[in-house]
């Protein structure tokens, strides 16, 4: 088991960027799977990228894609998720997850973040 921690969420107006870091603690964060999910108040949690183990796949929710980028950096056991032109509806709390395969459901991710609140203002 991986333990993570998300940085970097916080308030940004619409258009903007903010980079989420999801730092592994504990083992290495090398040769898992890695996604990020968010969840927004009175919402399910929802699937909003993933990358395979070694960085050379990776899937976007439609709802991101073009705009948002998951990326890794193995040194420093770190994950990364580059979001752009914001919008306020995507606005929720970010998690960070580890597993063995990279999936769309979240139930296959064996190790969860703390999650990091990101909110866009009109």
């Amino acid at each position: 088991q991986v333990q993570l921690v998300e940085y970097g969420g916080g308030l940004v107006q619409a258009g903007g960027s903010l980079r989420l870091s999801c730092a592994a603690s504990g083992r290495t964060f090398s040769g898992y799977a890695k996604a990020w999910f968010r969840q927004a108040p009175g919402k399910e949690r929802e699937l909003v990228a993933t990358i395979n183990w070694n960085g050379r796949s990776t899937y976007y929710a439609g709802s991101v894609k073009g705009r948002f980028a998951i990326s890794r950096d193995r040194a420093e056991g770190t994950v990364y998720q580059q979001m752009n032109s914001l919008k306020p509806e995507d606005t929720a709390v970010y998690y960070c997850a580890a597993g063995s395969i990279a999936t769309m459901t979240s139930d296959d991710y064996d190790s969860w973040g703390r999650g990091t609140q990101v909110t866009v203002s009109s």
